[in-house]
């Protein structure tokens, strides 16, 4: 199960994972983490406790992700079932995963290690467009974050060279997130999420920002649903260590 990590032993870990390395067959082969798919619940469920184990932790919690603006402030009471209609959760806790399940939509982890508060969102066309990100952070200065401190990581995700849009819809999302209107390779309109977070994270401050540049479109090592329609979900994870 590959995955991308920050340098060991510092407060705070992200992953992200690929789709390899797992149980699941084919079209969710091999690790697909997204229990509401269509894949078999017993390989799903064997594939978290890898996860879990890889990581090195006990406890994740995972959303029902619907494309909302919601913020849920979530602890270990919500560990076990999926926070309902939520599209980003924080935390302080220490040791308690936050789990974003992904598959073209862009997964963003946050944290302010000064104030130890952590969060993971699920950014998507309509919850970026609608203040998902912006709604997460402003969750996070209630807990004692500032701009200054908060460390954003954006994950592989559709990138504005392959995501094509209807030139309406791409004006629309132009308007509540402006920089994300993009060309694709084709030509076309397109949307590109991850440019238009970054613009609207830096317009509340926040300037410690890192995005993987990689594609899921285009790169087979992810899931993607544009490009396959029935797949699985990669996951973007983020931990306090004690």
């Amino acid at each position: 199960m590959p995955v991308n990590e920050e340098a060991p032993k510092r407060p705070v870990r992200m992953v992200f994972t690929t789709r390899a390395g797992g149980v699941s067959s084919s079209p969710y082969d091999s690790f697909n983490l997204g229990d509401h798919v269509g894949d078999d619940p017993a390989n799903v469920a064997q594939n978290r406790v890898r996860l879990a184990r890889v990581l090195g932790l006990n406890e994740i919690v995972w959303m029902e992700q619907l494309h909302t603006n919601t913020v849920t402030r979530v602890d270990r009471s919500h560990v076990g079932t999926p926070v309902a209609a939520t599209d980003a959760i924080v935390t302080t806790e220490k040791r308690l995963g936050l789990g974003v399940l992904v598959a073209d939509c862009t997964p963003v982890l946050l944290s302010d290690i000064s104030a130890g508060v952590i969060a993971a969102a699920h950014a998507g066309r309509l919850g970026a467009r609608n203040g998902i990100i912006r709604n997460t952070v402003t969750t996070m200065f209630e807990l004692g974050a500032s701009p200054s401190n908060i460390q954003v990581l954006l994950g592989p995700a559709a990138s504005g060279l392959n995501y094509e849009v209807p030139e309406a819809m791409a004006n629309d999302v132009e308007k509540h997130l402006p920089g994300a209107k993009a060309r694709t390779k084709k030509g076309t309109w397109g949307i590109d999420v991850r440019k238009g977070l970054v613009r609207q994270l830096m317009g509340m401050g926040i300037t410690n920002i890192e995005a993987d540049p990689r594609c899921t479109i285009e790169d087979s090592d992810f899931f993607s649903y544009r490009r396959e329609g029935t797949t699985g979900r990669q996951a973007g994870v983020i931990w306090l260590e004690a």
